[in-house]
């Protein structure tokens, strides 16, 4: 396989299609504005970016971003859409994740000759395989480890995201473990704030998730979110091991890839990446990057678990990009035999029953965590309901039983999609 890495961008610009290709290239490899007297004939041979790829997608009546130039002679006035698939071996940047996000997600949105650059895709060597462990759990560990086999974990999150005390937040978890679920979070806007300490709200959680899988045999995943300093995430991370924990999570964009790779490297647990900040990188069509990439990059730097967003969620993402993100995850990035580094999607944003059959249909696979706050706790027959209402639906779906039929048949899934109607 190639040393190459390839990345795809889709582009805007008042630059002939080409011209503003080999623009990209020079900016993020050899070239500079002028040629310099370092730049050989065999530097860049060795060293250039390539245009690998270039397709027209058509044309933009006004340009999608602002600051953006036009050509000295003025251009033609049209401003035209592409994409365009760029690669660089990896002998300019080491097989270095940092390094290589410098190179691919650099300076070039900030180039003038575009109003719309961003970047779709990469496709990275087996070679960051030998420097970077992907995920240690990935979706088999996390089944193991939550005793869930043959259907989507079903979870949900701490609420009020701040404000519980820990025995507040260990009363929370008792009632969500009773009620049968299988995996619960905590909120990435709680880490370890004064009112609730991590190590004192772990301890008074896991004392309450030990008890329960001491009479009942099932021991509910919980997500600790450790997000901090290094020293203080490698600590936290012990004291939820010591503590009889079985998953820990941190804010990916918070703490960022090498603070990822180091926790990976001590970890004994599962890593629940959390994509808080992502909306500033992927909301916009026209600037930033899109999940598909992003999650490659954190996979390889060692997640077990990441956010998709969900069907019909309360963002602004749309099924089809959530769609796709999940199926990405699920998906090998490098060819056997080596590793694949698949992960867990999680679904989550405004979920409840109604959801599960598009979700499946999609999909087409159970290999999810389903994460519903409101969905779950908001039942009129309590949370307990709210759980089998989630399970009695993704029964239905995976037997291809019309939801609505179920529904004659399972009170608490009926309840459900009465209370979740609109």
């Amino acid at each position: 396989m190639s040393d190459r890495v390839f990345a795809t961008y889709e582009i805007e610009t008042a630059f002939p299609l080409e011209q503003a290709a080999a623009t990209m290239a020079g900016e993020q490899s050899t070239g500079t504005f002028v040629r310099v007297p370092g730049e050989t004939d065999a530097l860049r041979e060795a060293h250039a970016a390539r245009v690998e790829a270039l397709e027209e997608l058509g044309e933009v009546s006004a340009p999608s971003l602002p600051g953006s130039g036009l050509p000295k002679n003025g251009g033609d006035g049209k401003r035209r859409r592409a994409r365009v698939t760029l690669s660089w071996p990896t002998s300019n940047f080491g097989l270095s994740l940092p390094n290589l996000l410098a190179t691919i997600n650099g300076n070039l949105s900030e180039l003038k000759a575009f109003s719309g650059l961003r970047l779709v895709d990469v496709t990275l060597p087996p070679a960051f395989l030998t420097r970077y462990q992907g995920p240690q759990f990935g979706v088999a560990g996390t089944r193991r480890l939550a005793g869930v086999y043959d259907r989507p974990m079903i979870g949900t999150i701490i609420k009020p995201s701040v404000g519980l005390s820990p025995e507040a937040t260990a009363e929370q978890v008792r009632a969500l473990v009773e009620a049968g679920v299988d995996f619960i979070k905590d909120d990435e806007l709680q880490a370890d704030g004064p009112h609730c300490p991590f190590e004192a709200r772990i301890s008074a959680v896991m004392r309450v998730i030990n008890d329960h899988a001491d009479k009942t045999g099932k021991k509910v995943m919980f997500a600790a979110n450790l997000t901090g300093e290094m020293d203080e995430m490698l600590a936290r991370h012990d004291h939820v091991l010591r503590e009889g924990g079985t998953c820990i999570m941190a804010s990916m964009n918070s703490i960022g890839l090498p603070a990822m790779k180091m926790l990976r490297a001590h970890a004994q647990l599962p890593i629940h990446g959390h994509r808080n900040g992502w909306g500033m990188l992927g909301r916009s069509p026209a600037i930033g990057m899109s999940y598909i990439a992003f999650q490659k990059l954190w996979r390889l730097a060692g997640i077990d678990h990441t956010h998709v967003n969900g069907i019909d969620n309360k963002f602004c993402e749309s099924n089809e990009s959530v769609i796709a993100s999940a199926r990405e995850c699920l998906t090998p990035m490098f060819p056997a035999p080596h590793a694949g580094c698949e992960i867990m999607p999680v679904f989550s944003s405004g979920q409840s029953a109604r959801q599960v059959p598009a979700t499946f249909a999609a999909l087409g696979s159970t290999n999810l965590i389903f994460a519903a706050g409101g969905g779950i706790m908001a039942h009129p027959g309590g949370p307990g309901a709210g759980v089998r209402a989630l399970q009695q639906a993704w029964e239905a779906a995976v037997a291809g039983v019309d939801q609505a039929e179920a529904a004659s048949q399972a009170p608490e899934l009926r309840d459900a999609l009465a209370a979740f109607a609109g």
